[in-house]
């Protein structure tokens, strides 16, 4: 666990699981992770889980842009889990920069996310 980050992979499946604010570090640990992944798999699933989430750093909002930009492509499904409105958000917000499919679960609902990312 790196500063509220948890990153569990298996196969073409990655659970990012967050809680608190994310910072460039974040990322500097996650991207590789990603990289690695979908050198071995292709495109990859994400399993964005968010608990008592609080956003990004500025910095660490320009590595998620730079991210998104460098793996447009390599996501085929996301699913994202949270607690909010704004988080529920996100998933509307993210469909133009990536050409995955993308749902959102209310946290209660995590193992239906978790059936969803690993059935289709």
């Amino acid at each position: 666990m790196i500063d509220g980050l948890k990153i569990v992979s298996a196969g073409k499946l990655l659970h990012v699981a967050v809680t608190g604010k994310l910072t460039k570090e974040s990322y500097e640990a996650f991207a590789p992770c990603v990289d690695a992944q979908v050198r071995e798999h292709g495109r990859i699933r994400v399993l964005f889980e968010m608990h008592d989430f609080h956003g990004w750093t500025v910095a660490a909002m320009w590595e998620d842009l730079k991210f998104d930009f460098e793996h447009w492509k390599d996501i085929e499904q996301l699913a994202i889990v949270g607690e909010s409105k704004w988080e529920e958000g996100m998933a509307v917000f993210c469909k133009p920069f990536t050409s995955a499919k993308i749902r959102y679960f209310d946290h209660s609902k995590l193992d239906d996310a978790k059936a969803w990312i690993e059935s289709e």
